[in-house]
């Protein structure tokens, strides 16, 4: 990282900066690609065949075959793009959100129509509780 960035000690929370833009673009690209009906048939016929044809990193794409939503953002993903993947699979954002959280789609929605997280522990590492 190219910059001091106090804002990357919140708690099980990735930036999406201009340094994460960068390492994934590829992976980001590779999503977009997917808006196009022909490359969603390409990508289903054969994942593994479709995404060589991209330069992502190893772990890019094995995190795209495992549809491990949370590591592709680790990877440099964005979720706006990553849920190309979701639909191409004929999945809701719902579902997505879900499955990152470890929660099932009707706990994840409670969980949202209730207000959301508590923010108990979901504060700066560094932050005063006080």
């Amino acid at each position: 990282m190219s910059l001091d960035k106090p804002y990357t000690d919140v708690p099980g929370t990735i930036i999406f900066d201009a340094d994460r833009s960068r390492e994934g673009y590829h992976l980001n690209q590779f999503c977009m690609s997917l808006m196009k009906a022909e490359n969603r048939e390409r990508f289903k016929a054969d994942e593994r065949a479709y995404l060589d044809e991209w330069p992502m990193t190893e772990a890019q794409k094995q995190a795209v075959l495992d549809r491990d939503l949370n590591r592709c953002l680790a990877l440099g993903g964005n979720i706006y793009f990553l849920a190309k993947i979701g639909a191409t699979d004929g999945r809701s954002f719902q579902y997505m959100a879900a499955s990152m959280t470890g929660m099932s789609q009707e706990e994840y929605r409670d969980m949202m129509v209730a207000g959301g997280r508590s923010i108990e522990g979901n504060r700066r590492t560094g932050e005063s509780k006080s």
